[in-house]
């Protein structure tokens, strides 16, 4: 059998989807091969003239496909996205809203879809131009692919009458505010997209809400998962832990790469924090610690190769087609590609995955703050027991994050409802599960920011002095002093989980800050920022 990957290896759990999204930001164009094939394409489907039936065109939608479509395509389309406009809740991150668009694109230029190509190039510059839709969180089946909110961006771009929708512009603070879309088409400059009948069913029949939401928490996931392993690394130093549960020779005859590779994490980590290469226990350190500690390879480990799958399938889904129906080689088919059962499988595994490691890092912080294993310093790390508190609050909120969590993670596909006349009787609700682990992700960073803020009191009591000491680390420091006293620890805890996330992933946007609704800016560049 062979042994996995060599120690030093360098790989990133998100290297595959990180690529996708660094594509998915610059400016989306057709090649010549991609222009022909769309060409083509919508030939053949203009060209059937009302001999065969058409999903949408001829006929009408869903559990309405018997009855015969509105004989002008540019009603028949519109109806179809104002009829799905029924989205609630909080609106998808811009970031994440563009990505759908950009997916939805890159799947009609592959030539299947039959949609025009003047309409795909209306929607291409007005993405390129940073015109991102609002669109809301709530409301999808992901089954006839995420109607619903790519219904919402349909309007937008459309921005037609007082329903047309909202787009995202920044303030001049850096945050994003909503617009109205007709009024933001025009600081750019840009005439809306005019939809008929195919190319609108190909807009929003498809699983690219729910793909965009996964792509993104998977990025999130990986350097959550870095970041686990560091600070693993630090902790096992500044106690005195025994340093063979990482080394090299243990890991590889378990045969499992990402276990290898978490290890060879942690060791770097605990030997810039002054470990060095010994692996004894120190003084009055057990032979075997605690499981947040010893197994974190495995438990990390098997994390990073589930990301290595499940970003095999997200990159996967977004280089296919998801639609329906398609044209290939001149052939017309109905099916079911817009159901985004890959999609869901893979959040769920995300779920699991996040859990996993916030569980971890709670139990870590649970280890250091216990005199029963933080080496004897004070319980719950102050200075002052009694007089003082110490962590006793921030393990009381990671512990409630934790649960919430526990809360966010149940399979969605689980609690399928069957809907649409019993046309849609087998429905994967994946956005719901892709929200649902991006909400589980912010909470497993605020666990991981009060461990960073425990990590850095511990490092603190005992005097430590690192021999070559981290950017990470100096800067925890000098930002979120010692806990000297009782002091509130919210601000400091998100502010700790921020500095980790972008550490660990430089090339993410920062959070979103959404305002509420005003001027466009006279400048059209204010808007333009969107693409960034």
């Amino acid at each position: 059998m062979p042994l996995p990957r060599s120690s030093d290896d360098s790989r990133s759990p998100g290297t595959l989807v990180g690529d996708l999204l660094d594509r998915g930001s610059a400016p989306l164009e057709l090649t010549d091969a991609e222009l022909a094939r769309m060409t083509a394409a919508h030939r053949t489907l203009t060209g059937l003239d009302g001999s065969r039936r058409v999903y949408g065109v001829t006929h009408g939608f869903g559990p309405l496909v018997d009855h015969p479509a509105d004989p002008d395509p540019a009603r028949q389309g519109l109806g179809l996205i104002s009829h799905l406009a029924t989205g609630q809740g909080e609106p998808l991150p811009p970031d994440v809203t563009r990505t759908m668009v950009w997916l939805r694109l890159r799947g009609m230029a592959l030539g299947y879809s039959g949609v025009a190509p003047r309409t795909w190039r209306r929607l291409a510059d007005l993405l390129n131009a940073g015109f991102v839709p609002v669109v809301p969180s709530e409301g999808s089946l992901s089954a006839s692919g995420d109607l619903v909110p790519l219904a919402h961006a349909a309007l937008a771009f459309a921005a037609d009458g007082p329903g047309g929708g909202q787009a995202w512009c920044r303030d001049a603070g850096g945050g994003w505010r909503r617009e109205d879309a007709s009024a933001t088409l025009t600081a750019l400059g840009l005439p809306p997209v005019a939809w008929e009948a195919r190319s609108a069913l190909a807009f929003v029949n498809g699983s690219s809400a729910c793909l965009a939401r996964a792509l993104h928490t998977h990025r999130e996931l990986g350097a959550l998962t870095r970041a686990a392993a560091a600070v693993t690394g630090r902790t096992a130093a500044l106690l005195g832990a025994s340093g063979e549960a990482y080394e090299d020779a243990l890991q590889r005859v378990r045969n499992q790469p990402g276990q290898r590779t978490v290890a060879a994490w942690i060791r770097a980590e605990r030997a810039a924090s002054g470990a060095g290469s010994d692996t004894e226990p120190g003084p009055d350190r057990p032979l075997q610690e605690r499981y947040s500690l010893r197994c974190a390879p495995q438990v990390l480990g098997a994390v990073l190769d589930q990301l290595d799958l499940q970003g095999s399938v997200l990159v996967d889904e977004a280089e296919g087609c998801n639609d329906n129906p398609v044209l290939v080689e001149g052939t017309l088919l109905h099916g079911g590609n817009f159901h985004a059962a890959p999609v869901a499988f893979a959040s769920e595994t995300h779920a699991s995955c996040t859990h996993q490691v916030a569980y971890l890092l709670e139990r870590q912080l649970a280890l250091v703050l216990d005199p029963a294993a933080n080496g004897g310093l004070p319980p719950l790390l102050t200075p002052r027991p009694g007089a003082g508190s110490g962590f006793a609050g921030v393990q009381i909120a990671a512990s409630s994050h934790l649960g919430r969590l526990r809360q966010l993670g149940h399979p969605a596909s689980f609690t399928a409802v069957p809907t649409n006349l019993h046309n849609q009787d087998q429905v994967p609700l994946a956005l719901n599960s892709a929200n649902a682990v991006a909400e589980m992700t912010e909470r497993a960073w605020w666990i991981l920011g009060s461990l960073l803020l425990a990590v850095s009191q511990l490092a603190h009591l005992n005097g430590h002095q690192d021999p070559q000491q981290r950017p990470l680390w100096r800067k925890l420091r000098e930002r979120f002093p010692p806990l000297d006293q009782d002091r509130p620890l919210a601000e400091e805890i998100v502010g700790a989980a921020e500095m980790a996330r972008a550490h660990f992933l430089p090339s993410a946007t920062a959070p979103v800050r959404a305002t509420g609704s005003g001027t466009v800016p006279a400048d059209a560049n204010a808007c333009r920022t969107a693409a960034v």
